[in-house]
């Protein structure tokens, strides 16, 4: 049994690891998974090719990706230049940015554990196109690109696609692991992901594939049952800077997580996946390591990871599992799709 505290040293946060909690009887709400076959082409759908968008525009044709602005975007360079507060304990900045969609596929019934290896290789070049592209304008200090996957982390259209929030602030999260991230290097004089990279692999248990130049690991400070992070294992401070080589490994190990997440319970499993990559503001990054973090909401098939007193109330997560025992699940777990295995 586990229950003790975890440092997150990328979120300068405790994590409580309660894990004999997992099994705990449960009379609540549960998640009812989505039974609907998809259609590859669905008329209604805003992002299907040649489909008008709520914005009026037509969808091009597209074979393999499509980018376009966001038609509802929570950051523009049309957003009102709000005056500074003075004399108040408030402030208030002008949101100003650029809010894009990358559609995965033309095929509205996939997702990304079911595209080839190399749709996910062409997927990360429009990533590194976008961040070198965005993060150029001299307004934008960052370029988070995530996808949130499935119903339950608030998704409203299948269609496999991501975000990108390109921005003149520099998202939370971020901010914290540049900064503790150069701390760390002039504290010690070592990379600290290389820290958690060596101390991982000295353990063991929570890795779960890896190649020659990409690893997949859970970390030991997981906040979620399923949280795995996967990284290059050279330091890099974007995916633009990786090679072809790294680019290739890092869409290997990228579809194995995937495809073990969806075999775990033979479904399409839901997260939350974020870039890790450094900020775009102008100043040197070259201790921050990049690197993609899937935020699973689930426990079980059917209930979720409910943020309430610890998380919301009190700020620190509350971990119903071990880490060493979930990766150990996942990695067990075949890397042929659950789909294509009968």
């Amino acid at each position: 049994m586990v229950w003790e505290q975890r440092w997150h040293p990328l979120r300068e946060e405790w994590i409580i690891v309660a894990a004999h909690r997992q099994d705990r009887p449960w009379i609540g709400d549960t998640v009812r998974q989505p039974q609907t076959q998809l259609p590859p082409y669905d008329p209604n759908c805003y992002f299907c090719p040649g489909n008008i968008r709520v914005s009026g525009e037509q969808n091009p044709d597209y074979k393999q990706t499509f980018v376009f602005d966001n038609d509802h975007a929570c950051v523009s360079f049309d957003a009102p230049n709000v005056p500074e507060l003075t004399d108040s304990i408030y402030k208030r900045k002008p949101a100003r940015g650029i809010a894009r969609v990358v559609c995965y596929s033309p095929r509205h019934d996939l997702t990304l554990a079911e595209l080839e290896t190399s749709e996910i290789i062409t997927l990360l070049k429009v990533w590194q196109q976008q961040y070198l592209e965005l993060g150029a304008h001299p307004e934008i200090n960052h370029v988070l690109i995530f996808e949130n996957k499935g119903e339950v982390v608030g998704v409203s259209n299948p269609h496999p696609h991501c975000q990108i929030y390109a921005t003149n602030f520099i998202f939370k999260y971020i901010e914290t692991e540049a900064r503790v991230c150069e701390r760390h290097f002039a504290d010690t004089g070592r990379i600290l992901f290389q820290d958690i990279l060596r101390t991982e692999k000295e353990d063991g248990r929570r890795i779960i594939c890896e190649n020659e130049t990409v690893i997949a690991f859970m970390p030991y400070f997981a906040r979620y049952a399923y949280e795995v992070f996967v990284a290059p294992k050279k330091t890099h401070p974007h995916l633009a800077a990786l090679s072809n080589d790294e680019l290739n490994d890092l869409a290997d190990i990228l579809q194995q997580i995937l495809i073990k997440f969806d075999n775990l319970w033979q479904m399409p499993f839901p997260y939350v996946m974020a870039l890790h990559q450094a900020p775009t503001d102008g100043e040197k990054y070259d201790n921050f390591h990049f690197h993609i973090e899937f935020h699973p909401p689930l426990r079980k098939p059917n209930l979720l990871k409910y943020l309430a007193g610890p998380e919301i109330g009190g700020g620190n997560f509350l971990s119903d599992t071990s880490p060493e025992e979930k990766a150990k699940e996942l990695k067990r777990l075949p890397t042929l799709h659950y789909k294509l295995q009968n």
